[in-house]
């Protein structure tokens, strides 16, 4: 926990340090979002292009040959993971102060993990239990005003900003029960592969759900690069500020399947 404390505090001193301008201002505060700088926009143009050719001979055909599994089992998975999530929401709707939505989260996750065994049947919506969408540290400094300094490609993991890479660290220093009970094997129930098989099966799950979203974006535009960038940083700013806008994706959950998470 002490990790966890002064990683979420360097974080909000890095990021600021980092979205500063020329003359020391924090352009990119929660109260004047301004434009996300590409800072590192060659190397990132690259990373990106890396990505797709991975995509390309990897991760879409392991997408597609999952839509070809039964639709209660794709369900099943989907709930399992969603449910997993929460170990990350609950955390961060208590550092939102969102008390109402954190009890909501949290019966939510017990009642699956128990009576939906281990979250594979969504029995939470059936009793009344809200869903609400996921949030996460990044979107915890967001709402504290942290600006997202720049935008970043992450090899594999994809899009991302300085301010969500950090706060995506702080999952690794305590912040995500889930990893604390695999990796660091606090229980001696799980192993460390059961962590990175569920962010693989994430990253799988998401991008089955918008093969075709994917496709018709690329056809559509005139730079591809361009196109991620700008769905990424509105679908961010959209969670931060609770917006009920949507998004192009066909799928809520979207983008934090790939990189969090």
């Amino acid at each position: 926990m002490k990790n966890f404390i002064t990683v979420f505090l360097l974080a909000i001193l890095l990021t600021f340090n980092v979205s500063a301008d020329t003359d020391g201002e924090n352009s990119l505060s929660k109260k004047d979002p301004g434009e996300v700088k590409d800072c590192f926009e060659t190397v990132n143009r690259a990373t990106f292009k890396f990505n797709q050719a991975l995509d390309g001979v990897i991760f879409e055909p392991v997408a597609k040959a999952y839509r070809v599994l039964p639709s209660p089992v794709r369900t099943g998975t989907s709930n399992v993971l969603s449910n997993l999530s929460n170990l990350v929401t609950i955390p961060n709707n208590i550092l939102q102060g969102d008390f109402k939505k954190a009890g909501e989260n949290t019966g939510r996750f017990v009642v699956n993990s128990t009576l939906g065994i281990l979250g594979i049947f969504d029995v939470a919506q059936a009793m009344g239990f809200k869903e609400y969408e996921k949030e996460d540290y990044g979107q915890t400094l967001g709402t504290m005003g942290v600006g997202e300094g720049c935008y970043l490609v992450l090899p594999i993991l994809g899009p991302s900003t300085v301010r969500d890479t950090v706060g995506s660290v702080a999952n690794l220093m305590g912040g995500d029960a889930w990893y604390n009970v695999t990796v660091k094997n606090d229980t001696q129930h799980f192993e460390e592969r059961d962590y990175y098989i569920s962010r693989a099966g994430s990253g799988v799950d998401f991008r089955a759900k918008n093969i075709e979203s994917f496709d018709n974006l690329e056809k559509n535009s005139m730079d591809f690069y361009a196109s991620v960038r700008s769905l990424y940083l509105q679908d961010r700013q959209r969670k931060i500020s609770n917006s009920k806008t949507v998004t192009d994706t066909q799928n809520d959950s979207d983008w934090e399947e790939i990189e969090n998470q």
